[in-house]
Order: structure tokens, then C-alpha cells, then sequence
């Protein structure tokens, strides 16, 4: 079964922007506003549904909440502009990425939108954050939200790759439903926990067997990421 064309985020949005808690939740981020910076910037809050629409989603890489400095994010999971230094998780989803395929050549772009333009959705669970201050903006509505996201993608999508890092993301995993999706679970990859499992997970060649499968075009990893 494909996706009904006429049915894409905006779909969503429609619905999720006239609920109470989503109202209040920006009204929440105006107070904070008032006192801290808040990142990312406005206009990038929601870059990962401009860059991969719902028609085009074939990977959901799940994140938890924006970096917290000035100038990291920028409305993907996991990315940064290719100016800044590279985050230690980014490095370690570089190193395994790379081990995976057995492809050691060069840098590696920061920027993830390469990915993003290819069908991988890279979703946080929350999207702002307070300035030096990671988790700051839990519990104000975003986990709401990005819960109606995944249910979104799980009804109206097939054979979708979910992609659960850390414990924060399997708590997502009762809202998919295997019989049309695949789910592949690992532990984080940041310092902390990559060496409990997530180095050698080989998630993006799996990946990649569970698109072919699905007869969808897999995933080029390094296209316009290599310099």
C-alpha cells in the first residue's frame, strides 16, 4: 500500500495547531523567550518537515531535543551546519556509519540534509531547547506532538525504518506497528553509552537491506557528505 498523495504534514499541522496544547506550548516558548535564547531559530523549528515530506519518508532517525549552544541546531536531529565542530554523538554516528560500510575516505559534512533529502526524517522527540541547557524544554507539549507525528507516519506510510537510539526514543516503540514498519534498536550514540551496543549495530546497511526488501531506493549515506 502507498501513500495517499493528498494526504502530508500539512494535514497534521492543520489539526495539531488548534489544539489547546499546542497553542499553549508556544505561548510557553514566548515566555522563555523572554529571559534565555531558544534554539533553533523560529524559521527552523520545523526544517525536518520542509526538507523530507511525508510522501518521501522512508527512515525515521529519532532524536531527543536540540543541541543547546548558539548556532548547533538547526531543526534535524543529530545535525549541525557544516561550520560548527562536530558534536560527539555526530562523530560516533560518523565512525559507525563508516565501520559499517567498510568506507574510510575523507571528512564527513556536519550538515544532514543530504540524508533529509533522500526520505530519512530526522525527527527530535522535542524541538527547542533554552540556551546551555539540554532537556530544558520537556514536558512543555513537544513530546505531545512528535508522539502525533510518529502516529501519523505509522498510519498513513508502509515499510518505514525507525531507527531508536537511547532508551528516551524506545520509549516510541509501542507506537509503531510492526506488521508495516521496522524498528531497529540501539543504544545511544553519544561517549556515554556508544560502546554498549551502538558501535557495531550496523543500523544504516540493515537499514538499507529493509528498503530493498520493500523495493524503495536505499539510502546513499555519503552523497554530499564527503569532503
Amino acid at each position: 500500500m502507498e501513500i495517499n498523495k493528498n494526504i502530508s504534514w500539512s494535514n497534521l499541522f492543520s489539526i495539531e495547531k488548534k489544539k489547546k496544547y499546542f497553542i499553549n506550548l508556544f505561548n510557553e516558548i514566548e515566555n522563555i523567550q523572554k529571559y534565555t535564547a531558544v534554539y533553533p531559530p523560529k524559521k527552523m523549528i520545523f526544517n525536518a518537515f520542509l526538507l523530507t515530506p511525508l510522501s518521501n519518508v522512508k527512515v525515521v532517525i529519532l532524536g531527543q531535543d536540540p543541541y543547546c549552544h548558539a548556532g548547533q541546531a538547526h531543526g534535524l536531529s543529530f545535525s549541525v551546519p557544516n561550520k560548527i565542530l562536530t558534536p560527539p554523538s555526530l562523530k560516533n554516528i560518523f565512525k559507525e556509519l563508516q565501520n559499517d560500510f567498510l568506507f574510510y575516505k575523507n571528512k564527513m559534512f556536519n550538515c544532514l540534509e543530504p540524508w533529509a533529502k533522500q526520505g530519512v526524517l530526522l525527527l527530535n522527540s522535542i524541538l527547542t531547547v533554552s540556551d546551555s541547557a539540554p532537556g530544558s524544554h520537556r514536558r512543555i507539549g513537544w513530546e505531545i506532538f512528535t508522539n502525533q507525528v510518529i502516529k501519523f507516519i505509522n498510519h498513513f506510510c508502509t515499510g518505514v525504518v525507525f531507527l531508536l537510539w537511547g532508551s528516551f526514543s524506545f520509549s516510541k516503540y509501542n507506537l509503531i506497528n510492526q506488521k508495516k514498519h521496522f524498528i531497529l534498536k540501539a543504544p545511544h550514540p553519544s561517549p556515554l553509552s556508544c560502546f554498549r551496543g551502538f558501535f557495531g549495530c550496523r543500523h544504516f546497511s540493515k537499514t538499507n537491506k529493509l528498503l530493498k526488501y520493500k523495493k524503495k531506493q536505499p539510502i546513499n549515506w555519503f552523497k554530499n557528505m564527503i569532503y
